[in-house]
Formats: structure tokens, C-alpha cells, sequence
């Protein structure tokens, strides 16, 4: 490959640190796409010839067809998938495949590569958190009404409803969707045709290129071209919010599947047993989810910390991009359809999570806006007042909404019987009906909006 410049072979080990075929084949489909773009727009401006064209896009089609069914031989002195394809291509079809690489360096093709992989990466994420959108859409419309603990520093503080809880996570990944799709906008320049870093003298047209692989347009400069990497870093810094919105959702299923919570039970689909504890149902899918995301995480991290000494235009340190975002993509990817089908099949116990929301005082806020608003107390007295109550009522070995009218009144004498439908989970909940509160009504009119912006983008 690097024809009379060196007269010696690398050594072992310097063969062995320098070939990445056993990472970057995952890019083949990739590099036969941009080859076929590039060899029929040289065809077409008359660099090649038209037979050579045609023998080009043939061949790279026989050896698309070959890697496809498995019968890629890897060789660490062809280093990578651009240079095994286009072996294997003069295997087939003879000197003209050395015509392929006219106007054209690995770096331009490697990075355009990338880019198409990474550019499918994101779509398939966007897909993953669209399953994830719709199975949570589904479970906060059945439990709309299902009233649940909601909870600050793990504390009851005030009663919701399991519908507005889960649509909470709806609206992390909400973002989580807008990221990746900005970020698939700002990477969508096609660097083919940058060369080595310095452009070519070949008259290209590499706005053709771009149009054939579904760019927007070429890029504007072949120094950043070539070297540039923030559209992996793009992708795996909403890979990285996106696994920590995971996580969290993963944590509260482990939590609410633990025997002092109970607040929900896990099929035998989503569960593994004990070696040696008969009795055990381990929520390890979530806890690997939960897992996954310090890994994708790290990912992020990596790359960066690889990036940040890198002079332009292009160095080896870039064969070590590849690592990180396909380690993040399979795991975004598993961690995505893994909650996916978990958040469809957990068993809820609404009985269980209302006996719990109502056992902490959970509706002490509302004997305190019940006092501002209907008896003209100022809110700092009233929540003085409505923690005098919520005192009598653990003295007393009661729930807040177990005290008689006396025993409130006791507490404040400007306390009536008005009070008395309002400190009920149910009334509390009923009563939040702010815009994005968790009042049944908000929830159902919050998924009915949902549901409008999902079809609007699906129609657009």
C-alpha cells in the first residue's frame, strides 16, 4: 500500500497496533456506499473511464454481496475495511480497482464512512425512544387516575398520580429525541472529495457525491473535513442523557419491584432468579440498564479526552473514535428496547402505592392552601399551622385526614369543616390542576396532546 517509500515491512507489533479491521469492518456497507458514489461521479466527470466505472461499481457490489455472507477474510496487513474492499475488488476485477482511489485519500473516506454509520446510529435511537415514548404513553393513559406517592429527597411530600409520573420520563425523552435529531441536521455534510486535508486538482463534483448518499451538501473546509469528530461526539453526548434518563427510570423500577416499596411486580420476562435463593425475582434487565449507562457515559469521555490535544489535520489517535461510539450505539440500542418492553409489561399495584401516598401526611400542603385561600391566612402561618397539624396527627397515631374537625380545629380554631373533603389523596390529586399538573384531567389532556405531536411529526 505504500508503494516505493518504505523498503521494509512493519514489524509485529507495529502491524498488530496499527490494523483496525477487527473493529472497523462493522463500517462495510458504509464503504462500499461511498466508493459506488464516488467511483460513478468520476465516471461521470470523464475521470474515468466509462467501462472502468461500471467494472468499479459492479465489483464493489459482487464484494458487498461476499462481506454480506460472512466470507470476509481478514488480513492485519490490509489494516482496515477500506483497504480489505478494495483488495478484494482487484481480486475481481484487475487494475481498474486501483482507479477507485482517484481524488481520494482514506481520510475523506474514512471520515465520510463514519459519518453514514453514525449518521444510522442516530436513527435507530430515535426509533428506540419512540417505542419507549408510545409504551409510556400507553401506561400513564392506564393509569391516568392511579394515585401514587410523590416523593422529595425519597420522602412522601404530596400525592400524584402514576400517569403524571410516568410522563415525566415522556418528557426526558422528548429531549432526548430533539438532541439526536439536531445533531443528525448539523452532521449531515458530506467531507468526500476533502482528500487528504488540502482538497484535490481533480475537477469533482462533489455536490453529486453528497446528493447520492443523502447529505445536505459537501462540507466547507477539507482541514476540518478530515479531521473533524463532533458529530460522534454529538451522538454520544445524547446517547450519554439519553442512558441517564434511562437509568433513572431503571432505578425507580428497581426500587418500586423491592419488597418494602411494592409498588409494582415483574414478569418472568424482565426477571432472573438466585443460584442459591429460591425465592428471589432480580430486576437485573433494569439493573443492567442502569449499569449500561455508566459504560456509554465513559464513552462520551473517552473521545473527548481523545480530541482534545489533536493538531489538524488528520492523526492515527483517530482510529480510536470507533471504539467508544460503537460500544455506546449497542448499548444505547439494548438499554432502549430493554425499558421499552419493561415499561409495557410491568404489573402496577395501584392499591398499594395509594395506602403508601396516603400514609405519609401527604396532603399537608393542601390543609395549607386551604387555609391561604379560604380562611385569609398568610402562607408562612399556614404552613406553620398545617405542620402543628401534621404533629397532632403522628401524636395521635393517625393520617392527617383521619383527624375529627375538633382535633384540627384544636390546632387552629379558624379551621372548619370546609377543610375536611380537601385532605383526601384523591382531593389533593384532583385539586393540581395547574398547567403540566398531575390532576387526572391534566394527565389525559397532557397524552392527547402527546399523542397530536406524534402524529404531526410522523405526517411531516
Amino acid at each position: 500500500m505504500w508503494g516505493g517509500r518504505f523498503e521494509g515491512g512493519p514489524a509485529a507489533v507495529m502491524r498488530e497496533i496499527n490494523a483496525s479491521i477487527s473493529v472497523d469492518k462493522r463500517l462495510w456497507k458504509e464503504d462500499i456506499a461511498a466508493s459506488r458514489a464516488h467511483a460513478a461521479m468520476l465516471g461521470r466527470k470523464g475521470i474515468l473511464s466509462e467501462a472502468d466505472a461500471k467494472a468499479i461499481d459492479e465489483g464493489l457490489t459482487a464484494v458487498g454481496l461476499e462481506i454480506d455472507e460472512g466470507k470476509l477474510v481478514e488480513d492485519p496487513a490490509l489494516e482496515d475495511i477500506h483497504m480489505h474492499v478494495e483488495h478484494r475488488l482487484s481480486q475481481m476485477i484487475g487494475d481498474a480497482a486501483g482507479r477507485l482511489h482517484t481524488a481520494r485519500s482514506r481520510n475523506d473516506q474514512v471520515a465520510t464512512d463514519f459519518k453514514l454509520f453514525v449518521r444510522n446510529c442516530v436513527d435507530e435511537a430515535v426509533e428506540g425512544i419512540d417505542a419507549l415514548e408510545q409504551a409510556l404513553l400507553n401506561r400513564a393513559e392506564e393509569h391516568a387516575g392511579s394515585v401514587m406517592p410523590g416523593f422529595t429527597h425519597l420522602q412522601s411530600g404530596q400525592p400524584v398520580t402514576l400517569g403524571h409520573h410516568l410522563l415525566a420520563y415522556r418528557e426526558m425523552l422528548v429531549r432526548d429525541r430533539s438532541r439526536f435529531i439536531d445533531a443528525r441536521a448539523r452532521m449531515n455534510e458530506s467531507p468526500l472529495g476533502s482528500a487528504a486535508l488540502a482538497g484535490t486538482g481533480f475537477d469533482l463534483d462533489r455536490a453529486e457525491t453528497a446528493r447520492a448518499l443523502g447529505f445536505d451538501r459537501p462540507t466547507a473546509n477539507s482541514l476540518d473535513a478530515v479531521s473533524d469528530r463532533d458529530f460522534v461526539v454529538d451522538y454520544l453526548h445524547a446517547a450519554a442523557l439519553c442512558s441517564v434518563h434511562l437509568s433513572r427510570l431503571a432505578e425507580e423500577i428497581i426500587m418500586w419491584a423491592s419488597q418494602p416499596f411494592s409498588f409494582l411486580k415483574l414478569p418472568d420476562a424482565w426477571s432472573t432468579g438466585s443460584s442459591i435463593m429460591p425465592n428471589k425475582r432480580n430486576p437485573d434487565a433494569a439493573e443492567l440498564v442502569r449499569g449500561h449507562s455508566a459504560r456509554i457515559v465513559g464513552d462520551l469521555v473517552s473521545l473527548l479526552v481523545l480530541l482534545k490535544g489533536l493538531p489538524l489535520a488528520y492523526a492515527k489517535d483517530l482510529q480510536d473514535d470507533k471504539p467508544p461510539l460503537f460500544d455506546a450505539y449497542d448499548l444505547l440500542s439494548l438499554s432502549l428496547a430493554a425499558m421499552a418492553g419493561m415499561v409495557a409489561d410491568v404489573i402496577f399495584v395501584p392499591e398499594r402505592m395509594r395506602s403508601v401516598a396516603a400514609a405519609g401526611h401527604a396532603t399537608a400542603t393542601d390543609l395549607a392552601d386551604w387555609l391561604v385561600s379560604d380562611a385569609d391566612v398568610p402562607f408562612r402561618e399556614a404552613h406553620h399551622i398545617s405542620g402543628r397539624a401534621v404533629a397532632a396527627a403522628e401524636a395521635a397515631g393517625k393520617a392527617l385526614d383521619e383527624l375529627s374537625l375538633e382535633e384540627l380545629r384544636a390546632v387552629d380554631s379558624r379551621i372548619d369543616e370546609r377543610v375536611l373533603p380537601r385532605l383526601s389523596v384523591e382531593a389533593s390529586v384532583a385539586s393540581r390542576r395547574s398547567a403540566g399538573g398531575t390532576a387526572p384531567d391534566r394527565v389525559k389532556g397532557a397524552i392527547a396532546a402527546a399523542r397530536a405531536q406524534i402524529a404531526a411529526r410522523e405526517g411531516s
